[in-house]
């Protein structure tokens, strides 16, 4: 901007003067792009950082994961996987803004993908990353609702006694209830005015900001002992009890638990149409919201590390928690062995289990946000249903439950399948990170007349910075899709290949025969003449 208050042209090296049209200039670019607003765009910067943060959360993805991580390799793989996964992960935090500050509209990835890809290519990438996108939010809603239901069933254990002092430990049947209940209170919400999300979600931040504060300092100054520096940064340990024998492969499957946590950013894209300035706002809090969870959560990793007291006991059928739930034990042994009870340990599980609440809610509102725009552009079977706002309160409703019940759908398995949240993990993670590295790879390769920038713009890093993202998109994708313990058999079998198989085989199928027809990618529903597909 000079002196005047002209905007400088990054694409063109103009200077354009600025639009007097009283439009809000995230509507203005979603004019541009050949969109109408429909939906009401009140959500400030604080609120669309604060659904962007309660979507990845701070204890959503390190809880369910972290006794397994740990088991593989050790503490000192967990802890420096961490930094690891935050460095490389930060690149498609960067790419992925870039590319948000450029095309501010609800179902971002998708329609990012189709604009980026072009005319040829572009009906074809929109439908990859539409579906992938869809499966994942879809996936991701389960993996909150399973965690969420796994650390109330330690809460009831802890509260009504322990494993030892015959508390209740809730069957298959009792969890699948917690696991459907949670899924439907989501979508109540979800079916109200977007004030009441975003108030939520608002709540959520102080809740995980202040929570994670209060276990992060007060754990390991409860704990009776505590580990040692060289344990916690140096310790390296297989368990035979995975039966895992390379060291390397351990060190991967350790890892998982940041590839897991680290993603879910992109939430403010889903909410650029309802976002004041989202060409802005948008690619402000998907950074900020990364950044803060980076820092928040190895300190949180830190905290639960040096609070163990006996490694060896946390995977103990027999001990307090029915060896179902590390952290749950690594607080209880904190609590009871200062105090001589548990009730600290279960208050610190509420605050955790609050996370995975809002995580859901959020999640949800993610989800079907991005399942109203792949209707809006007749990418759905019964579209005309699904992309229905609701009258009154303004949001996709038809959307939001039709989510809910494929979420319930994929949880049917528990009363049946040990293995059901490694496999909803491996589907939510490889459909949503590798949504991701569609409109990604389709920034790298675009030339660059052809991509209009937005406010947040990389100059010549960007294709650098997309590379790098790509790349480690790829092989995160990959690793969800390895066998997790050995010998292979089918109550330890990772399902996750066969259902991806079994459904991108079945989009791609319906691509061929059909779709690649009629699917032209984001619909346009005001006329333009800007950015054609």
């Amino acid at each position: 901007m000079d002196s005047n208050g002209r905007v400088a042209s990054a694409s063109e090296g103009e200077i354009r003067e600025p639009a007097d049209d009283g439009l809000d200039s995230g509507e203005r670019r979603l004019n541009e792009l050949g969109y109408k607003q429909e939906l009401r765009r009140e959500m400030t910067l604080f609120k669309t950082f604060a659904i962007s943060f309660s979507t990845m959360t701070l204890f959503t993805g390190i809880t369910p994961l972290y006794g397994s991580s740990l088991l593989y390799a050790g503490p000192a793989t967990l802890v420096w996987g961490w930094v690891i996964v935050s460095f490389f992960t930060a690149f498609v935090a960067v790419a992925m803004a870039e590319i948000c500050s450029s095309f501010p509209t609800t179902g971002s990835l998708y329609f990012w993908a189709a604009h980026l890809a072009g005319p040829v290519w572009g009906p074809f990438a929109s439908w990859c990353c539409a579906w992938l996108e869809t499966i994942g939010l879809i996936a991701g809603i389960g993996t909150q609702a399973y965690a969420g239901s796994q650390t109330l069933q330690s809460i009831i254990l802890l509260s009504t006694g322990t494993n030892k002092d015959g508390g209740y430990l809730a069957p298959r049947g009792v969890f699948l209830a917690m696991y459907m209940g949670l899924t439907v209170i989501w979508a109540i919400l979800n079916t109200f005015a977007l004030d009441v999300i975003a108030f939520i979600d608002t709540i959520s931040i102080w809740w995980q900001v202040i929570g994670g504060a209060v276990i992060v300092v007060l754990l390991p100054l409860v704990a009776k002992t505590t580990q040692s520096a060289s344990y916690v940064f140096t310790h390296f340990e297989t368990s035979e009890s995975t039966g895992i024998r390379s060291k390397p492969y351990a060190v991967i499957l350790s890892f998982l638990v940041s590839q897991y946590s680290l993603y879910g950013y992109d939430a403010a894209a889903h909410l650029t149409e309802e976002t004041k300035g989202a060409d802005i706002n948008g690619p402000i809090a998907i950074l900020s919201s990364l950044g803060i969870i980076s820092v928040f959560g190895w300190a949180y990793i830190l905290a639960l590390t040096f609070s163990i007291q006996d490694p060896s006991y946390l995977y103990n059928t027999s001990n307090e928690t029915a060896g179902t739930f590390v952290p749950a034990q690594i607080l209880y042994d904190a609590f009871h062995g200062r105090y001589h009870n548990s009730s600290g340990a279960i208050v610190l599980l509420v605050v955790i289990w609050g996370s995975f609440f809002f995580g859901g809610l959020s999640i949800t509102t993610s989800a079907a946000r991005v399942v109203y725009a792949l209707s809006r552009d007749g990418g759905i079977p019964f579209s005309r249903v699904w992309r229905k706002v609701h009258p009154k309160y303004k949001v996709p409703a038809n959307a939001v439950w039709l989510c809910a019940v494929l979420c319930m759908l994929l949880g049917l398995p528990i009363l049946k399948v040990n293995v059901v949240f490694t496999a909803i993990t491996s589907i939510c993670t490889i459909g949503w990170v590798g949504g991701y590295a569609v409109p990604i790879f389709a920034r790298m390769v675009i030339p660059g007349k052809n991509f209009k920038p937005g406010p947040f713009f990389l100059g010549r890093a960007s294709r650098p910075v997309c590379l790098v993202a790509f790349l480690w998109i790829c092989y995160t994708c990959s690793v969800f899709l390895l066998p997790t313990q050995y010998p292979i058999k089918w109550d330890t079998f990772n399902y996750a290949p066969m259902a991806l198989g079994i459904v991108l085989g079945l989009i791609m199928f319906w691509w061929l025969v059909d779709a690649r027809k009629w699917f032209k990618g984001p619909v346009r529903n005001i006329g333009t003449s800007h950015d054609k597909v």
